[in-house]
C-alpha cells in the first residue's frame, strides 16, 4: 500500500503546528471562521511553517464569495485550499444540483487560472449509515455523488469524504450540520460502503473523514482503502465533561493515529 496522507484539523496555533509536523502528520489544516475577522497572523504563521518541510498547509474558509476567498489566499498563500460547502442530495434531480453548484465550479476553475502552484480539495457530503428505512436509497445517493465526482473531478486535486447529518438518507438541512451551510467537524463516521466506493469509481485521490479516531483508523483504512485520513473533533483534548475541544489537539492521540495509519500501510 502506497503511504496514507495524513490530515489533522483545526490547527489555528503555530506550536501546535510544529508538533504536529514533527509527528509525521502530512497535511496541517486550518479554518477562518468568518468573513470580517478573515486575517489571522497566527494561522498565517501555521501555514509558513510548512514551508521547507514534509507537510503541506490546507486552509478552509467557511465563506465563498470569489473576492474574499482571493484575497484570503493571497495573504495565507496555502499549499492547498479546501471547499467544504453542504452540497445537498440531488434526489434523482441532477439538472438541479448542477444548477446550485455551478457558483463553485466557477470559483475553482477562477482559482486553478489564478493559482496555478495551488492544489484544490473538495469535499463530498457523504450520509451516515445507511439505515434500512431511509427516504433516499444507497443507490440515489450514489448517482449524487456520482455526479459531483464528474462536476469537481476536472477543477479538483482531492476529494475528501465529510459526514452529512440528517434524517434524508444522509440529504440532511443547512441548519441540522454544525456549521450552517457546510460539512464537518461531525465526529461522526460516514458510510465506509459509499466512501469505498467513492474511492474505486474516483480519478483523484480521496481523503476519507469523518469520526475518525485512533481506534478506528486501522479498520477504516483497511475498508475502504482510501489514499488519506483526515481527523479532527476525534483528536481534540476533551474538557471536564469529556466533550472535544476546538481548535485544541491531543497529540498523545494524534501520535496513535499516526501509528494506526503507518501500521495500515504494511499491511
Amino acid at each position: 500500500m502506497q503511504k496514507i496522507i495524513i490530515q489533522i484539523y483545526e490547527v489555528q496555533d503555530p506550536g501546535e503546528a510544529e508538533k504536529l509536523i514533527e509527528l509525521g502528520v502530512d497535511h496541517i489544516g486550518s479554518v477562518i471562521l468568518d468573513r470580517e475577522n478573515w486575517r489571522d497572523p497566527a494561522i498565517r504563521e501555521v501555514v509558513r511553517l510548512t514551508a521547507g518541510t514534509a507537510a503541506k498547509s490546507s486552509l478552509i474558509p467557511l465563506f465563498n464569495e470569489e473576492d474574499e476567498v482571493l484575497r484570503v489566499l493571497d495573504y495565507y498563500e496555502p499549499d492547498i485550499i479546501h471547499f467544504c460547502e453542504h452540497i445537498p442530495s440531488s434526489n434523482g434531480k441532477h439538472v438541479e444540483q448542477l444548477e446550485y453548484i455551478k457558483k463553485y465550479i466557477c470559483l475553482q476553475e477562477n482559482i486553478r487560472n489564478r493559482y496555478p502552484g495551488m492544489q484544490i480539495m473538495r469535499s463530498l457530503p457523504l450520509p451516515r449509515p445507511v439505515a434500512a428505512t431511509a427516504t433516499i436509497s444507497a443507490a440515489a445517493i450514489r448517482i449524487g455523488i456520482g455526479a459531483l465526482v464528474d462536476a469537481f473531478g476536472p477543477i479538483s486535486d482531492f476529494f475528501m469524504t465529510d459526514t452529512v447529518l440528517g434524517t434524508q438518507g444522509g440529504a440532511g438541512n443547512d441548519t441540522e450540520q454544525p456549521v450552517e451551510g457546510f460539512v464537518g467537524i461531525t465526529g461522526e463516521t460516514c458510510d465506509w460502503d459509499v466512501a469505498a466506493w467513492l474511492v474505486s469509481i474516483s480519478p483523484l485521490p480521496v481523503i476519507l473523514a469523518g469520526g475518525l479516531s485512533p481506534e478506528n483508523t486501522f479498520d477504516a483504512i483497511a475498508r475502504v482503502r482510501p489514499a488519506g485520513v483526515d481527523s479532527c473533533t476525534r483528536t481534540n483534548a476533551l474538557d471536564p465533561q469529556g466533550l472535544p475541544v476546538r481548535f485544541r489537539k491531543d497529540f498523545k492521540r494524534v501520535q496513535r493515529l499516526v501509528e494506526e495509519a503507518r501500521r495500515a500501510e504494511r499491511t
